[in-house]
């Protein structure tokens, strides 16, 4: 499991050296043509003080302190932020993948008894022990990938019960995992009948459940055809709201029926896919503070036009990246292919892409003490097998991450 090497005290310091260049971007969210403007130091210094930077810089200008680090020689980069998956599920959908293939309508797969009602079945009849040791293996492959803040949302659930139970088991799970977890409450699927009652409850009963036990951070909806509207999709944001949780949705990934303008509306923290996303959407996000989180995992697996991200970029938005790392659209295990897919599917350059997956990323799940190496922040960082920090989005089937540190202290993987 990933865990730290050795637990260090508050006031545990170090120098980290050997590092041919070190490459961030600024602290918290950028926007349009900011996303590309990183900092670079060659010949490196990384001094970590009570899990935070204390300092960054040339090496010769390093300040003095009896633990060094010596790296070896490579280039590290902040650790990444994974904003949304679904890890935690039971089952599995390889019938659903053949049939696909094979060209079986997703509606014919669903009257088979496959799809993501066979997920959230097999999901629902799982206990809470047999999601834990599901789901760890999952997260531990986002982290040796060099995620080291990972969402996971609920969702598979239906019932509430099964809900309830798939936050606990992230509670769990955040015990045995040296990286940070986010647990999301995610509305994802309505009931085959009483869709009105079911919108009621969740709103009086499951989300005051979920706040009160503190089981998650933020509630996100599944705005689509197949899913909820958007009438529905506020009435359940809005009793979020009312309950002091983030607000989160799932918009565009078929149709765009609203979901993107809601979510500027409301002032989400981010509206995630915006695969169907057009002119009207990229303009109502380029104006709005909501993060724009695209998945090529998605784009990759089922083959779907990939999220505007250039353009949104281009028009001035804030982007992020994340694996959507589930069993039916993006069976993805890692963060940082999740860039480099990035890269090729959504025409984001190597360093905007960094910055999707770091800083941006984190401003997707409310955070602004991580993603960026500099004075203050979180002492999260990668260091990588290659000198030159933009191995992390051209390698492909190898990993270009040698070590993963949380808090300034390496995690064994």
């Amino acid at each position: 499991m990933p865990r730290r090497d050795s637990p260090g005290p508050e006031s545990w310091e170090t120098l980290f050296t050997g590092i041919s260049h070190l490459v961030t971007p600024a602290p918290g969210p950028q926007r349009g043509p900011a996303m590309r403007e990183l900092t670079v130091v060659e010949d490196a210094a990384l001094l970590v003080q009570g899990g935070l930077v204390a300092w960054v810089g040339p090496r010769r200008d390093a300040p003095r302190t009896p633990s060094t680090r010596d790296l070896g020689g490579v280039a590290v980069v902040p650790g990444l932020v994974d904003p949304h998956t679904h890890a935690v599920w039971a089952g599995d959908r390889l019938a659903d993948f053949e049939a696909r293939l094979a060209g079986v309508p997703y509606e014919e797969m669903l009257a088979r008894g496959g799809g993501i009602r066979s997920t959230v079945r097999a999901t629902a009849a799982a206990p809470m022990e047999e999601l834990v040791q599901l789901a760890r293996p999952r997260l531990e492959a986002l982290a040796r990938s060099g995620a080291t803040t990972v969402e996971v949302k609920s969702g598979y659930g239906l019932d509430f019960e099964a809900e309830v139970r798939m936050l606990r088991a992230v509670r769990e799970l955040q015990s045995l995992l040296s990286v940070t977890l986010l647990p999301t409450l995610l509305i994802h699927v309505p009931p085959e009948t009483g869709r009105a009652a079911y919108v009621q409850a969740v709103c009086a009963e499951l989300i005051p459940q979920v706040a009160g036990e503190g089981l998650a951070v933020a509630v996100d909806v599944f705005c689509e055809r197949e899913a909820f509207t958007v009438g529905e999709t506020r009435a359940i944001l809005s009793a979020a709201r009312g309950h002091d949780l983030g607000v989160k949705l799932h918009a565009d990934q078929f149709h765009a029926l609203g979901g993107v303008e809601l979510a500027c509306d409301l002032g989400a923290l981010s509206v995630d896919h915006l695969e169907a996303s057009g002119p009207a959407q990229i303009v109502a996000l380029a104006a709005s503070e909501t993060v724009a989180t695209v998945l090529p995992g998605v784009t990759l697996h089922l083959g779907l036009p990939a999220a505007p991200a250039r353009a949104l970029i281009d028009a001035g938005a804030c982007v992020a990246v994340g694996t959507d790392l589930n069993p039916g659209s993006s069976p993805l295990f890692n963060a940082g292919l999740a860039l480099a897919l990035a890269v090729r599917l959504n025409g984001l350059t190597p360093a905007e892409a960094l910055t999707a997956g770091t800083v941006n990323a984190a401003a997707a799940l409310g955070l602004r003490d991580r993603g960026a190496l500099a004075a203050g922040q979180r002492a999260d960082f990668l260091a990588l097998h290659s000198p030159d920090w933009r191995d992390l989005v051209y390698t492909l089937g190898a990993s270009p991450v040698r070590d993963v540190f949380v808090g300034g202290e390496r995690i064994s993987l």
